[in-house]
């Protein structure tokens, strides 16, 4: 059973086949502004081999601390893999606060990506789900997550976890989310 934990070098293998999905679904050129799509470019040419792995695991892993150096405007982000056993599934974020300004109220607290291979078998909504207590325990009451205004499955996910409407900004639906 697909379970939400800590970024693992011991899904190396599933996790690049599920990067290559995304790269022919058009993921991780200049536009695309996803994790998905940050990390691809950022991290693609080293994740092949075993120490470069290992180092973007790392990079995740870290996301986490306040310390950890990171753009301005970024905030500390535990990340959290959906795996079946060493098999990656997809990817969820949870930002400890949102992000000053706008990036925060477009973002919002969680993101999640599920690999192309793997969607429409509901790992979005039981993703979502899990990390509840985990966003909680972090000393969150309730979380903003967002959706593109087409992106319907997102919308229905968000729903099915309890995600009540707030205003519309821009291409993005707000839904508040208890935890």
């Amino acid at each position: 059973m697909p379970e939400l934990v800590p970024p693992t070098v011991d899904a190396r293998e599933s996790f690049l086949v599920a990067m290559d999905e995304y790269v022919a679904d058009g993921r991780g050129g200049f536009d695309d502004f996803s994790n998905i799509g940050n990390d691809l470019r950022a991290y693609a040419s080293t994740w092949s081999t075993p120490a470069g792995f290992a180092r973007f695991v790392g990079y995740l892993r870290a996301q986490r601390l306040e310390e950890t150096p990171r753009p301005v405007g970024f905030v500390p982000t535990t990340v959290l893999w959906w795996l079946d056993g060493p098999e990656y599934l997809g990817r969820l974020n949870i930002r400890h606060r949102l992000a000053p300004g706008l990036a925060g109220e477009r973002n919002g607290h969680i993101g999640y990506d599920v690999r192309p291979g793997a969607r429409r078998k509901g790992h979005a909504t039981a993703m979502l789900a899990a990390c509840k207590p985990i966003a909680a325990a972090l000393g969150l009451s309730q979380v903003l997550v967002t959706c593109d205004f087409d992106n319907e499955a997102s919308r229905r996910t968000i729903e099915r976890n309890g995600g009540v409407p707030t205003r519309r900004l821009d291409e993005k639906l707000r839904f508040w989310v208890p935890v």
